[in-house]
């Protein structure tokens, strides 16, 4: 096994286990979160501070009478706009690092966004989670209040944008079959000219961004709670274009037979 062999398989092998953990994580955050909130809700503070990372240093001075105090204004800001009978959904989960100071997450933390909706409408928890821990180590609302979208005309949108992928594949599959030269050239112009892009956000509904490619054979698709739900789909112009392309070569050459048949 060469040194890239080798270098290639660590790296797959730590991805693979980096994605376990986070996926782990995931659940961890989600199930935290519902537990601390749903102790709240209970006006059980007690139980709520088990959730809390703290015996992180950020609460070293901390009172906890007085953190307590600050919980109960937290419970009446969620029971007041949503109610006490919550569900509870992950959206992400990410570290940020930057050189502007105050962009990046605190040392051995993780920022994460968990869904919470009653049967009408939904909010977002944006929370800091300890690392070492992965308890809460700060927590707050997002200045977030929709209503829930129909989903259903999400899901039909998502048969459209499908559409694209399908054709642009069958198009590659008739230039394959052609007897068209460098057509490595033509098959990059249908993966990546699919331009410009139609949105559909399950909260936001349609959008259109003229310059917005669409790398993946024209098509990309998220899944993280309402507000992060969305298809996308490019114009696939370079599919088009060669489906056109071929479709007139093939009417040439039908031409070009029955002129030599007569």
């Amino acid at each position: 096994m060469n040194k890239l062999t080798k270098s290639i398989f660590l790296i797959l092998t730590v991805s693979i286990l980096t994605s376990c953990d986070f996926i782990n994580n995931a659940f961890t955050y989600k199930d935290t979160t519902e537990g601390f909130v749903e102790a709240l809700i209970k006006e059980d503070y007690e139980k709520s501070l088990t959730y809390m990372a703290t015996e992180h240093n950020g609460f070293k001075n901390t009172n906890l009478d007085t953190l307590k105090i600050g919980l109960s204004s937290f419970r009446k800001l969620i029971v007041n706009n949503f109610g006490t009978d919550l569900d509870y959904k992950f959206m992400t989960a990410n570290k940020t690092f930057s050189t502007v100071e105050g962009e990046s997450t605190a040392p051995n933390t993780t920022k994460a966004q968990i869904e919470f909706s009653n049967d009408k409408e939904f909010g977002v928890f944006e929370i800091i989670f300890d690392d070492n821990s992965n308890k809460i180590y700060n927590i707050k609302t997002l200045d977030i209040k929709e209503s829930i979208p129909n989903m259903t005309i999400f899901w039909l949108f998502g048969i459209l944008a499908i559409c694209v992928p399908i054709f642009n594949i069958w198009v590659i599959r008739k230039i394959k079959k052609s007897n068209l030269k460098k057509k490595w050239l033509k098959y990059i112009a249908v993966i990546f000219l699919n331009v410009p892009a139609v949105t559909y956000s399950a909260v936001y509904g349609l959008s259109f961004s003229l310059l917005s490619f669409q790398i993946l054979f024209g098509i990309s698709f998220s899944y993280m709670g309402y507000l992060s739900s969305a298809w996308t789909f490019g114009i696939p112009l370079g599919g088009l274009y060669w489906f056109w392309k071929l479709n007139k070569k093939t009417e040439t050459e039908l031409i070009e037979n029955e002129i030599i048949t007569e």
